[in-house]
């Protein structure tokens, strides 16, 4: 039996007094699928005072979260570094639990950031673990009495350039030579995630590996690091989000890499202002019972009011040649297909 899993990017309600506004154009696409996950980048609190958008917290009404009943999420992540605070983490999972959409990533201690959602979908189990790259070191990570998110830690170094790597690099005794940038997973965390994937594995028949991670459009090292790692943990796919880029797909071991899904849903961010235009990507996964048969994504955007949906890829040609560009550094050749673009797809 064919069933379709999608992902999205960030979904970010924000500012939203309509939920039934920002998926009514993508509705249709929406309900292709059986299982529809993605990552949720605001809480759902209302604090007593009042909070005005100017100031940071992505706080968004109670009332918006039925937005994504209304879009058909059967869960959510939200491990991310908008998801932060006590009482907005309590509040927000609260609101989830009351419209029975399961979540994973935040909890009101560590063990329950840790834990997995699972789906189940005509028989078929849908596992998801949620982390975070991107938090606040000032008490943002979940801890055994305390809420929060649950973390994998990456780590930075900055390396002299004494070595030649690419052509077009000036020698070392050049003054003012920016220094290499390296960048990998912490051992401890990555085996934590890597020990939850391989439990969820025995518990599910479709393992998502979903991370906040990501600087920019690039793919980074660590990266690339947790996502392989959780591949050979038992993850069927990986499905990153955090940058606001549509970034690369990578295949490793027949499995997908979604570097960075982009946006889905954002229309207010920091400080209160108003994303751009920007272009995101909903990922659609098709299996055989639990075989993966076919991979592919479309290419959304939002309107001034708010409304996602779904773009032409060939009339959004500017977007589809920045992602095929992305995608060719890591080997990955796309195939238009209507209002799709193919990953890959079963012989």
């Amino acid at each position: 039996m064919k069933r379709v899993l999608m992902l999205t990017g960030d979904v970010n309600l924000m500012n939203v007094t309509d939920p039934r506004v920002p998926f009514a154009l993508v509705g249709d696409t929406l309900r292709q699928a059986d299982v529809l996950f993605g990552n949720l980048e605001c809480c759902f609190y209302e604090p007593p005072a009042g909070h005005p958008l100017e100031r940071e917290g992505f706080y968004a009404s109670l009332a918006s979260a039925q937005a994504l009943v209304i879009g058909g999420y059967r869960a959510v992540g939200n491990a991310n570094n908008v998801n932060y605070g006590e009482e907005p983490i309590r509040s927000s999972i609260k609101q989830l639990h009351a419209m029975g959409l399961p979540c994973t990533g935040a909890g009101v201690n560590r063990e329950a950031a840790r834990a997995p959602a699972i789906v189940t979908c005509q028989g078929l189990r849908f596992g998801f673990v949620q982390r975070t790259s991107v938090y606040w070191a000032t008490g943002h990570e979940a801890t055994d009495d305390g809420p929060g998110v649950a973390v994998l830690t990456g780590r930075t170094a900055y390396e002299p350039m004494l070595q030649t790597r690419r052509a077009g690099v000036p020698p070392a005794n050049r003054p003012g030579l920016p220094p290499a940038i390296l960048t990998w997973a912490d051992a401890k965390s990555l085996a934590e995630f890597t020990a939850d994937l391989r439990a969820l594995r025995a518990r599910a028949d479709i393992v998502v590996a979903s991370h906040h991670w990501g600087l920019f459009e690039d793919v980074l090292d660590y990266e690339v690091e947790i996502a392989h790692a959780a591949i050979d943990a038992g993850a069927d796919v990986v499905m990153g989000h955090g940058p606001h880029y549509a970034c690369a797909i990578e295949t490793y071991r027949d499995k997908p890499i979604f570097y960075g899904l982009g946006s889905f849903s954002f229309h207010t961010g920091h400080g209160g202002r108003a994303h751009g235009d920007w272009v995101g990507m909903l990922a659609r996964l098709t299996f055989d019972d639990s075989a993966l048969v076919e991979v592919a994504f479309s290419l959304v955007r939002h309107n001034e009011r708010n409304e996602t949906y779904v773009c032409d890829p060939r009339q959004d040609k500017e977007a589809v040649e920045q992602i095929v560009r992305r995608c060719d550094k890591l080997g990955t050749a796309l195939t238009i297909n209507g209002t799709e673009l193919i990953v890959w797809k079963k012989p």
